[in-house]
Formats: C-alpha cells, structure tokens, sequence
C-alpha cells in the first residue's frame, strides 16, 4: 500500500507543473498585471496633484504680481499728480507703441487708463507741482511734441 501512494505521489508531482510555471503564469501574471495598474494609477494621481499644486502657485503668484504692480501704480500716481500727456489712443497696441518710441527717446513714460474712459493715455513725464509740470510742458512743446497737455490723476 505504501508503494502505490508513493508512486501515485510521485506521478501526481511529476504531472503537475512546477512551482515557477505557477508562479509565472497563474498566481505572477495577474499579480503583476495589477501592481503595474496600481503603480501607474500612482504615478498618475502623483501627476495630477504636482500639477494641481503648481496651478494654484501660478495663481497666487500671479495675484501677487498684479498686487504688488497695482500698488507701484498708485505709488507713481500719488507721486505724479500731473502728467504731460504726448498721445490718447483707444487701440491699446497704438498707445503701447508710442509709449516704446518716447522709452527709446530716453523719458520715463507710463500708460494711463482714466476711469470711466476707454482711452489709453501716454505720459511722457509726471510730476508732483502744477508749477514743475507747466514749465516742463512749454519746453516741451517748444522742443518734443506740440499737440501735449497735462492730465491731472485724481
């Protein structure tokens, strides 16, 4: 009796498929094929939280940015009252590029939305005293543009 269980023990081992046929194919394959799935789920949900996160510092910069430029504005308007004024466009690229072409002459201009106005004024000088601001419109008018006027920030 014990030599047939030996022999039916040893044919069954014998006709059954190794260890690492079972592992590669039957329990490993799928295994495999879900840890793949999770790693890349993974790395996916890594992804979209770096980029979430990266999207919400280009917002805060941005609202940092558009802060502090607001706050230089009110700065230079507080401190340039009067403005000499060389051009009012309300195509903003035409006032932009008259703006390049008085920076490149060597005055320090600004652009100047007013409220309630659809222009886009071009300031070629601003200055704190109406007195200061006079005199350097009529030198330059004499010598720079003739059609400029003072604009008054309120």
């Amino acid at each position: 009796m014990r030599f047939i269980a030996a022999i039916i023990l040893v044919l069954a081992l014998a006709g059954l498929p190794s260890c690492k046929f079972l592992k590669n194919n039957v329990f490993g394959k799928k295994a495999r094929l879900a840890a793949e799935m999770q790693a890349i789920k993974d790395s996916i949900r890594v992804a979209d939280s770096i980029k979430a996160a990266n999207e919400k510092l280009l917002a805060f910069e941005s609202a940092r940015q558009d802060s502090l430029r607001r706050a230089e504005e009110e700065r230079l308007a507080a401190e340039t009252r009067y403005n000499i004024i060389v051009g009012s466009f309300i195509t903003p690229e035409y006032a932009k590029s008259m703006a390049a072409e008085y920076t490149s002459m060597g005055y320090s201009t600004r652009l100047i939305k007013p409220a309630n106005s659809k222009f886009e004024l071009v300031a070629a000088e601003g200055h704190k005293s109406l007195r200061k601001a006079i005199t350097r419109l009529e030198q330059f008018r004499d010598t720079v543009q003739l059609e400029s006027w003072i604009y008054v920030n309120q």
